[in-house]
Parts: C-alpha cells; structure tokens; sequence
C-alpha cells in the first residue's frame, strides 16, 4: 500500500497525467463534438468515424477516459496532501519552539545591550513569548509554510468543480422568433421570446442584441422573466441563459382556395408540413435582407431593404422545386398558396445549468490564496538570549533569507544591536 500510495503522489505520475490532459484536450479541439455518425463519416471516412464514436472522441469531456484521468490526477493531488500533512505539522510546531532558532541555523544574529523588545517590533513581531529560561522568543508568518499544500487544495478543488460540472451539466440550445415559445426539451421549461432589440451605433454597426425572455414552468404554474445579451446572461430557474447568436426568420402562410389554412412562424433552416396535406412540406433554407445587393448576403445584421425568401417545396420526401420570391410574390401548389412576409430576426440561446460552478470558484480562490500564502508570507522567527549585560539575538526565516537578512540588520543597528560576524553567512535559502 505505500508504494501505491507513493507512487500516486509522485511528481512524474502527476506531470504524465497532465500530459495526457493537455493531448486529450488539445486532440478532441480539432474534432467537431455532438456530432453524427454520418458528419464524422463524411469528414474523416467511416472506419475514422467509428473510431471517434468508440473512443467517445465526439463527446470528450464526458468520456470515460477523461474521467478517468481527472479521477487519477484528483487522486495524485489529495495522496500528496494527506502524505505531506503530518511532515508539514511537524515542521510547523517545531518551528514554533524556543529551541528551534539557534545560532547554528540563523540567517542573521547580532548582540548589544538594546532592548530586544523594540527589535521584535521593528521587525512587527509584537507576540513576544518568554521561555523559563529567560529566553524571548516571537514567530511570524507561519502560514507560509501552508502555501504549496493550500495551493494543491485548491487545484484539487478546481479539477473536482470542473470535472463534476462536466458530467452533470445540463445544456439546451433555444431558437425562436419574437413571440415565440419554445420547450426546453427534458427540462419542463417553456421559453418565450418576449422581443429581440439589435442594439447599432452611428456607423450602423451592431453593439448588442438583447433578447426579453419568459420562462414558464407549467407544472408549478410560476415563470420567471429576465433579459439576456451578449456576454450578459440571464438566470432563470437555475440556468443561465445566453445570447449565443441571431439570424433570419419570417412568417409563412398557407392559402388554400383563397381561404387562410395555417399560419407558421419559421426560422431559417427550418419546415413545415401543410396540415391537411401532411406529405407536402415547405422548407425555408435563406433570407435575404436585400436582394437587389451584390453579392446577395444573408448577414443577420444587415438592414431588410429588399427582402427575399429562399424556398424549397417536397412532396412525399422527393423536391418538386426551388425558388426566390421576393416581398409580395406568391407560390402557388394546386389549391394551395404560400406567401413569405413579416422578415425579422430570431435568437439563437445557448442555456446551461452547472450546479458546481461554486465549487470551481472556491478553487480558484484557494489557489490564490495558497499562491500568496507561498510567495508573499516568509515564516520567520527571532529569539533573544541574555548573555551578562548583553542580550544575543537571532533571526532565522525560512524563505528569503537575503531579504530578510537585511531587514533584520538594519531593525538590529536602529535598537542598539551591532551585527555579528556570522551574519556574513548565507541562510536557509539565500
């Protein structure tokens, strides 16, 4: 058991699995994920496709491979705490006694008839202990000794809040006109897309899109409002809603004999089937805001100033035929007529749920504090020792001894200390 334990808290065994991470995580960058069989298939060929699909490539992150090298990693980070816990307590205590700075580990001493009291202040040390034997004895910023084990704390933190929001995280994609409700799949919510602003500056160029929201959640009868634009989320429910991007939609509707049949609002890449005609279906693939433009664009953001629809009809899974009509033309199928109008922009909303963010925060912030525990605070510690009318005094820090050196040199010559000629040495860590 404790060469396992060891081995799973040794530095080649954490530095391989980052390796690893970093490949998986750099390789499954170049693959598209959330694909089909059938996109892989046509990108890289089909034994490559049922490679991606047997090693989870199209999902990484949920993959049980990933999952098992965070769970290694989480396990290489939590042995190495638990196995340098007791040596670190060890250290910390005896840190803290009067007998452990002596001459012989000190990074400065110096001697006079000062008050060794005043030295300790300079040095803003001002929790003077007294041993029995007359010994004055103060220590300071101990909790340096904590920096590098806090530090791995909060990285162990920071990988179990990724991998744990990984796994359990639950996203939707939402994309609806102005009006529009649309269901949040598995979730029971029902989204409705109250208005949609395009926010332009003098030049004409988009700054914003803000898309006014209302959730519903029709088993408990309530429903949550909220606004959402780019790099601004909304929180409704739990989940976070953004503006991921916008594009074309319109209004279709179907005469039949003159008389109106159906009415659907479509966005572009989208269908319907007629009601009463079930295998005749309309498809809008592109709008363009303003046909009689070249080149012909269908840039969300443009303008409609001569409004086009690209249509496609079906029958029985077979296309009849495709066209542009543009504003007020109609198509015309037997009894039926079909009329595009009333273009305007749809949102497309990207809606996660990760209910260990708070756990990835911590993290972050136990990091940044074992950082600045580790970098910024220098354990040190200064004892003073009467020898006849003078008293003898030492200074030992841990890390920084040339700073600290000097520091506590010049405390020393402005209390009525002279150094001593084994403050030329180097200390601990100088």
């Amino acid at each position: 058991m404790k060469k396992i334990g060891k081995f799973l808290s040794s530095m080649p065994f954490a530095i391989t699995l980052l390796v690893l991470l970093a490949a998986a995580c750099a390789f499954s960058s170049t693959v598209s994920q959330g694909q089909a069989y059938e996109y892989y298939a046509a990108q890289y060929g089909e034994r490559t496709a049922g490679l991606i699909l047997a090693l989870h490539l199209d999902d990484a992150f949920h993959s049980w491979w990933f999952i098992g090298l965070s769970v290694f990693l989480c396990l290489n980070l939590l042995c190495c705490n638990l196995i340098r816990l007791p040596g670190l307590l060890k250290r910390v205590r005896t840190f803290a006694k009067p007998d452990g700075t002596t001459a012989s580990n000190a990074t400065a001493e110096a001697e006079g008839t000062g008050d060794p009291r005043r030295l300790f202040a300079a040095l803003h040390m001002p929790s003077v202990r007294e041993s029995e034997n007359g010994q004055l004895y103060a220590t300071g910023n101990r909790a340096g000794f904590w920096g590098a084990w806090v530090c791995h704390l909060g990285i162990l933190l920071l990988i179990l809040g990724f991998a744990l929001g990984q796994i359990t995280m639950k996203q939707y994609t939402v994309y609806a006109l102005p009006g529009q409700t649309k269901g949040m799949d598995d979730s029971g919510l029902q989204v409705t897309v109250d208005d949609l602003q395009i926010l332009r500056a003098e030049s004409g160029a988009v700054q914003q899109y803000t898309a006014e929201l209302t959730v519903l959640d029709p088993v408990n009868h309530t429903e949550e409002k909220g606004t959402t634009g780019v790099n601004a989320p909304a929180n409704l429910y739990g989940y976070k809603f953004f503006q991921n991007s916008v594009g074309w939609g319109a209004d279709v509707r179907v005469l039949k004999n003159g008389q109106e049949l159906q009415k659907e609002g479509l966005c572009v890449g989208e269908f319907f089937a007629i009601s009463d005609k079930p295998e005749l279906v309309i498809y809008f693939p592109a709008f363009y805001p303003d046909y009689s433009g070249e080149p012909k664009q269908s840039d969300p953001s443009l303008p409609v100033k001569d409004p086009a629809y690209l249509y496609q009809v079906y029958y029985q899974g077979q296309i009849l035929g495709m066209n542009v009509l543009k504003a007020g033309e109609e198509l015309t199928i037997d009894e039926y007529t079909v009329l595009f109008e009333n273009p305007r922009n749809y949102t497309l909303l990207a809606v996660k749920r990760d209910v260990f963010t708070w756990l990835v925060l911590l993290g972050g912030l136990v990091t940044l504090a074992g950082l600045v525990m580790a970098f910024w605070l220098q354990p040190r510690a200064v004892c003073a020792v009467k020898e006849g009318e003078n008293w003898h005094v030492f200074g030992r820090c841990q890390k920084g001894g040339v700073l600290f050196r000097e520091e506590f040199l010049k405390a020393a010559a402005e209390t009525g200390f002279t150094p001593c000629k084994s403050s030329d040495i180097e200390g601990d860590d100088a």
